[in-house]
């Protein structure tokens, strides 16, 4: 048996007005090789687009691996490890019965995730990480091909 591979994941998502014009940045690392993802979208969210970067960087895997994924959203990391348990137990309602925001997007990254080892990370943003400092300069980008 092959040991899984270990990728260092750092995302951010960006958003001009909340909605407006917005952008997910991605940064992939596997030892020495990295890889940069970005892209945007017209009319979104910042929440979307957290969502999206972490999505993305995660159908960029070719194959199953223990992933560190480092994100400054609380939304996505409690999100994905917390709420969608209930959100799935309650047909994608809220406790409160309503719909959740962004359920398709929930639905993409638990399917992104499954085949990995995804530990979620959070990290402070514009705080000078360089993981995410980066990610974030990709998410603006993205936001910047978008308009």
């Amino acid at each position: 048996m092959t040991e899984r591979r270990t990728i260092i994941i750092h995302t951010d998502g960006a958003c001009s007005g909340n909605p407006g014009p917005g952008g997910w940045g991605a940064i992939l690392q596997a030892g020495d090789v990295v890889q940069e993802l970005c892209g945007g979208e017209r009319a979104t969210t910042n929440n979307r687009m957290e969502l999206t970067a972490a999505i993305e960087a995660l159908r960029a895997l070719t194959r199953s691996s223990v992933v560190e994924l480092h994100t400054d959203s609380t939304y996505v990391r409690d999100g994905i490890t917390k709420w969608i348990h209930n959100w799935k137990r309650n047909g994608w309602r809220t406790a409160a019965k309503k719909p959740v925001k962004n359920a398709e997007l929930w639905q993409q990254l638990e399917a992104e995730c499954a085949g990995h080892e995804v530990h979620w990370k959070w990290v402070k943003g514009h705080a000078g990480h360089d993981g995410n400092e980066r990610a974030d300069a990709l998410a603006n980008q993205g936001l910047e091909s978008a308009r």
